[in-house]
């Protein structure tokens, strides 16, 4: 989700100022622009004196411009707090049972619940990733079957056997996971 909000957020942020930037750098260089364009010459300023005092006596427009500016604050800290949350886990915590705990790190889990997922009947590559918190981790698997394979099977041999190993090697009451299931693109095969 982070990632698609990115795309979004640096492709509008990327046209708006390619826009504006290259109306502003024609109307330096003297050339033609629309009538409607706020510029109209290399000597013009972007807001001149009259429009400067325009709104100033007013009574919204100063309570107006300091919400606006108040939620782009808001949105900008917003999503620069979610650049900086890890959207993998790094490390999940044991409780060993003297009371310190053990930590284990995410990457091992998901390598060991990738390749028990891997070695299931009619799944050819099982990709893990951990999210959530160290002490309530959640998988997101990713399986690519294979043509042959049944879902209903995969699915049951992915819960009762890689998941459950994975929950209880680390001592885990639960670990929530999210499948998805893709199947691998193959030539379709003649019936003679």
């Amino acid at each position: 989700m982070i990632g698609t909000v990115n795309r979004v957020l640096l492709g509008l942020a990327g046209l708006i100022l390619l826009v504006v930037g290259g109306a502003v750098l024609a109307t330096g260089l003297g050339l033609s622009v629309p009538s409607w364009w706020p510029f109209d010459g290399k000597d013009d300023v972007l807001l001149s004196r009259s429009d400067r005092y325009r709104w100033r006596d007013e009574g919204w427009w100063w309570p107006t411009v300091i919400a606006v500016l108040a939620v782009l604050v808001l949105l900008a800290l917003w999503w620069l707090l979610a650049q900086l949350r890890r959207a993998r886990l790094t490390e999940v915590l044991i409780d060993s049972g003297d009371g310190e705990g053990a930590l284990l790190r995410g990457r091992a889990l998901e390598s060991a619940l990738g390749s028990e997922a891997g070695n299931l009947d009619g799944v050819s590559e099982a990709k893990v990733g951990l999210t959530g918190r160290r002490t309530a981790p959640q998988a997101r698997i990713r399986l690519l079957m294979e043509p042959h394979a049944a879902p209903r099977q995969a699915l049951r041999g992915l819960t009762d056997e890689a998941l459950a190993h994975a929950r209880t090697s680390a001592g885990l009451d639960e670990l929530p996971a999210e499948v998805r299931l893709k199947a691998v693109k193959h030539r379709a095969e003649r019936v003679s």
